[in-house]
């Protein structure tokens, strides 16, 4: 009977270490691996709070909180459309492909 206890007290501690190895690589996933916003994904949320509010989904203790948030993300927003601009224009002016 005490060789089981110790069998078991082997198997919980060798469970424990193979968890505890295995939890920080899931923790710290690698590049490219998880989902990734992109500006479009950033413009559909703008979008998002702006109908929500204007559909009244906010309470009037948290217009602020969202005023804030949408304030963010509108200026995010306004720092990279100039960089996208110069590149969807040398596309439009691409010639058709031969």
């Amino acid at each position: 009977m005490a060789k089981a206890k110790t069998d078991t007290k082997k198997e919980t501690a060798a469970a424990t270490a193979s968890t505890a190895t295995s939890a920080p690589e899931s923790t710290t996933a690698p590049a490219g691996a998880g989902p990734d916003l992109t500006i479009a994904d950033l413009k559909n949320l703008a979008t998002i709070i702006d109908v929500a509010s204007t559909r009244g989904a906010f309470r009037a203790n948290e217009m602020a909180t969202v005023g804030v948030m949408f304030n963010k993300l509108s200026a995010v927003l306004a720092k990279v459309a100039p960089a996208d601009k110069p590149a969807e224009q040398a596309e439009a002016t691409a010639p058709a492909g031969k």
